[in-house]
């Protein structure tokens, strides 16, 4: 299988995921009492993680070899992005689901949730849409 079919497959999943995440997931939470919103959190977590953990490292290692085995617009850029999205998983995100995790399960947090996960949902959508352009 070549580079840039692994690259497809792992843009794909996590398209796929994220857009998952963004209109069910995520806006589905704010139905939880407080205290189911823990139980779940705490399981949802652990196990999105054996689905999250291997795309986003297989799409980073896919695409940095990719940039150093062709330097070019579309690695250089797709490398931008995926850590521009590494960058809000790491700094918004896990603060977030950390916060959930301690307790705090305001509709105000859960909101923000949802609405900066647009940012995570558009990056990954670029990122498909440009390797399949980059695929034909």
């Amino acid at each position: 299988m070549s580079l840039g079919l692994f690259r497809l497959v792992f843009d794909s999943g996590l398209l796929i995921l994220i857009w998952m995440v963004q209109l069910i997931v995520y806006p589905s939470i704010q139905y939880y009492t407080s205290q189911n919103l823990l139980n779940w959190h705490q399981k949802y977590t652990v196990a999105i993680s054996f689905v999250v953990i291997p795309l986003m490292f297989g799409q980073l290692i896919t695409a940095s070899l990719q940039l150093i085995s062709e330097r070019n617009l579309f690695t250089l850029g797709s490398l931008i992005l995926i850590g521009l999205v590494w960058a809000s998983t790491f700094i918004q995100f896990v603060p977030m689901h950390s916060a959930i995790a301690s307790g705090n399960t305001s509709p105000k947090l859960l909101q923000k949730l949802v609405s900066k996960n647009w940012i995570r949902t558009i990056l990954w959508t670029l990122i498909f849409v440009w390797t399949v352009i980059k695929s034909l």
